[in-house]
């Protein structure tokens, strides 16, 4: 079996800092954390040397033609958002969501799938600040600013800047795993998936405290005991506060509220269990803090548009050799 081929598109201007987010992540050998092992490729759009907007310029072995058996097609940002896509450019992202690859727009790089007709009546998402011009510009899209990303299946769209990492984290995790994205988000100090919207890039850090300390302590302690029932007042007394000031403390530090956050965490638990043991659905369930199959299965249907049976199946099947003898025996 060949290795995943992921081509990275630069162009005269691109920022290197949204170049270097792909780069990071499947540019490296990462075979040691679980991942195979990348035939990674940048892509030049115009020939010749590449200026960057910092003033480096960049020698790009590809051209174009290098999408044309990728499996992930990368834009890591656009320029000139405005202007109709040049020829060979449309063309060729065409070819490849035409044959099946993976579409992914970072930051700007959704005006650049906008412009090549890959988006008309889908939703997407782009930098908050530059939502409306894409609402403008593609009125046929559906775009969501509040999000770190979206994913339409065969084409991924991401939130500014930071939201990249985010974005090909999640394309990490939907294809080779939890506990792939985990060693990996942790080998680059990342989160390994962080809940809530473009919020999280625009408010301010909250000072270091004493109390911020235990607040972030109750949450840790949270994360360690998934399994067991934490309300949102026993909660917030760890953390030193009342109800409506952790509320709002939550809310201003992470993006999203207390009950949504401890869903996703729950369900990241309940998607490694699946990964890496062949334990039934009711002590998966359990383990993972829902309760019941029924409740676990309502949570995975509703944050990643799929079931604990085939979300088994499917990551069965994406690492050879691997048999989970729970659902080979029928206990899925």
């Amino acid at each position: 079996m060949r290795n995943p081929i992921i081509a990275a598109v630069a162009f005269d201007g691109i920022s290197p800092f949204h170049l270097s987010v792909p780069c990071l992540v499947f540019g490296a050998d990462r075979t040691k954390l679980g991942l195979p092992r990348f035939d990674f490729r940048v892509c030049a759009v115009e020939q010749g040397p590449i200026h960057t907007d910092a003033g480096l310029s960049i020698s790009v072995p590809h051209d174009l033609s290098a999408l044309d058996d990728a499996d992930i097609v990368i834009i890591p940002s656009w320029k000139d958002l405005d202007a109709p896509l040049a020829a060979p450019l449309k063309q060729a992202l065409e070819r490849a969501h035409e044959r099946g690859a993976l579409i992914v727009g970072l930051c700007l790089g959704t005006f650049a799938i906008a412009a090549a007709g890959l988006l008309a009546g889908r939703k997407a998402t782009t930098h908050w600040a530059y939502t409306d011009q894409l609402k403008a510009i593609h009125p046929d899209i559906a775009v969501d600013a509040d999000v770190l990303y979206v994913d339409e299946g065969d084409i991924v769209t991401s939130a500014g800047v930071a939201a990249g990492l985010d974005c090909c984290l999640h394309i990490v995790r939907a294809r080779y795993g939890a506990e792939a994205a985990l060693r990996l988000a942790r080998h680059v100090v990342l989160s390994p998936h962080r809940q809530g919207g473009q919020a999280q890039f625009i408010e301010r850090p909250l000072a270091p405290t004493p109390s911020v300390d235990r607040f972030a302590k109750a949450l840790d302690d949270v994360r360690a005991t998934l399994g067991e029932t934490h309300s949102l007042d026993n909660v917030a007394e760890a953390a030193g506060l009342t109800r409506r000031t952790f509320t709002r403390r939550f809310q201003k530090t992470t993006g999203t509220s207390f009950g949504d956050w401890l869903a996703d965490q729950r369900v990241a638990l309940a998607q490694r269990l699946l990964e890496q043991t062949d334990k039934s659905m009711d002590m998966v369930a359990f383990e993972a803090g829902f309760g019941s199959a029924t409740s676990l299965r309502q949570h995975f249907a509703a944050r990643l548009k799929t079931s604990p049976m085939q979300y088994r199946r499917e990551f069965s099947r994406a690492i050879p050799g691997k048999v989970l003898s729970g659902f080979a025996s029928g206990i899925a």
